[in-house]
């Protein structure tokens, strides 16, 4: 089929190609007609939405652009391609396997695979745009370089802000159980109560998630210079219906 789509695209009548093929002309047609609309639909996955205007899943994207922030890096390849890596802890599979659907679904005709790291696994993918999407690459570690949004990035995080922060923390954050020792007249007392940790090196990455907080309507504080925190029960279980736990 493949001989026949080139002799097809020189310039040759489908007896020809069918002569030299071996083939009937009837296939010809189907292969021709068929392989081209299976090139065209390939060719239009494969543009990009910023340059050739193709539809994004905004909220795919939104996630997506929280995990690469969080815990992903972009690095030039030969010939002009760029690999997106975004990398899971071994001990969520969930998590991998949603890394592995969102990148897809913002790239659907980019061949999307996994590589065993020391603990953790690399979700990767190949494709020519990819610094187009995520214009926050750039060379050395986020924190030491400015990290913001491009206005089109701010109206997707604003439309979509739980994916966004549902990326964040399952990237670079956790839903565990906080424990408070209380020292109180009948004794010493434990409480313990569920909170969302957010912690990252880069100002900028933790101020836009907690942008995303305010949106979503959760209270959230600075634990440290480098660590917010989401702890009021009510926040917690606004969250939980957005992120939850990793799994």
């Amino acid at each position: 089929m493949d001989r026949a789509l080139h002799l097809s695209s020189q310039g040759l009548i489908d007896r020809e190609i069918a002569a030299m093929c071996g083939v009937s002309i009837g296939a010809i047609q189907k292969w021709r007609t068929g392989g081209r609309r299976a090139h065209e639909e390939q060719d239009r996955l494969r543009s990009c939405p910023r340059c050739h205007g193709r539809e994004l899943d905004d909220a795919a994207y939104a996630h997506l652009l929280g995990l690469y922030l969080g815990d992903g890096h972009i690095v030039a390849r030969p010939k002009g391609v760029y690999l997106l890596s975004i990398y899971c802890d071994n001990h969520w599979p969930g998590l991998i396997e949603e890394a592995a659907t969102v990148m897809a679904r913002v790239m659907p005709a980019s061949m999307v695979s996994r590589r065993q790291r020391n603990g953790c696994t690399e979700v990767k993918s190949l494709w020519k745009h990819w610094p187009h999407l995520f214009p926050q690459h750039g060379p050395g570690k986020k924190h030491d370089r400015a990290i913001v949004l491009e206005p089109w990035q701010r109206e997707i995080v604003t439309a979509h802000p739980e994916w966004f922060v549902r990326g964040l923390i399952h990237s670079d954050g956790c839903r565990g159980i906080n424990r408070v020792r209380r020292v109180l007249p009948s004794g010493v007392h434990w409480y313990e109560y569920p909170r969302y940790m957010f912690k990252n090196e880069s100002a900028d990455i933790l101020a836009l998630c907690g942008e995303a907080l305010d949106l979503l309507g959760v209270a959230w504080r600075f634990n440290n210079r480098n660590e917010l925190s989401v702890a009021r029960r009510e926040a917690v279980e606004l969250l939980d219906l957005h992120v939850g736990p990793k799994y």
